[in-house]
């Protein structure tokens, strides 16, 4: 009996599911959210202080024999005579939000000897001063937020006494600033030492950078690896407007 005739096996190829085209738009969607949701790279600081020359900072006129560049450093004062009254170097640019780092050190025995870093500050026209926020330095002075030519007061104590402890007298300190909207906070030499709210919404958020010499005092400050970074602004905040771009004020 001859063998029955067995059809070949039937090959069925799978043919690969389209997607439909409402899938498709929901798989786009979610991808141009991913795609919008990533972080942005975060902007790196640079130096506002090239270690050689004033380029970039203001000395007010009359003010000049108290500053100079010296060993990669911006020193104010004298060693040898008494500083009258409060000078500053300011920056030329003015910043709103930001990281500032700078490395301080203060040196002297006689009078008053202060230093500090305005911040969101201002020149005060045809004056040797400041207004806005200092971030104050020297003896029991340390991690204090005071405010300069304005409320003219301290509005903030240190937040961890390690941090004012850590202070190296007549040597080099490290200050971190973290200016956010409002909020402004401190470290000396890594370790937190002020944070600060502000609760005022007419006080300017924006401003100069300014590097000062307390009056009174026969002292040494300097100030060098001086570098920022941007952060990103804070809408609708009140600002200095004129006054940052009056040449009086610069």
């Amino acid at each position: 009996m001859p063998a029955p005739c067995i059809a070949p096996a039937r090959l069925i190829a799978r043919r690969p599911r389209l997607i439909g085209i409402g899938t498709a738009a929901l798989l786009l969607a979610a991808w141009n959210t991913a795609a919008v949701a990533a972080p942005a790279e975060p902007v790196p600081s640079r130096p506002l202080f090239d270690g050689t020359s004033l380029a970039g900072w203001d000395v007010r006129e009359g003010e000049e024999r108290w500053w100079k560049v010296a060993d990669g450093a911006i020193i104010g004062g004298s060693s040898t005579e008494h500083v009258p009254h409060n000078t500053f170097v300011s920056s030329r640019e003015s910043f709103q939000n930001f990281d500032l780092q700078v490395k301080l050190r203060i040196r002297g025995q006689k009078g008053f000897v202060n230093s500090g870093v305005q911040i969101r500050s201002v020149r005060v026209p045809r004056n040797h001063e400041m207004i806005g926020y200092q971030v104050d330095a020297g003896t029991t002075w340390w991690g204090k937020l005071y405010d300069e030519s304005r409320r003219k007061k301290v509005i903030a104590e240190p937040v961890d006494g390690q941090a004012v402890a850590s202070v190296r007298p007549d040597d080099w300190n490290d200050v971190r600033i973290l200016a956010e909207g409002p909020r402004i906070r401190t470290w000396i030499n890594g370790i937190p030492a002020l944070d600060y709210t502000e609760q005022d919404p007419q006080i300017p958020l924006d401003g100069r950078i300014g590097l000062q010499v307390h009056g009174g005092g026969t002292l040494t400050v300097e100030f060098k690896e001086i570098s920022i970074r941007d952060l990103p602004p804070t809408p609708d905040a009140a600002s200095w407007g004129a006054a940052l771009t009056d040449p009086q004020r610069k």
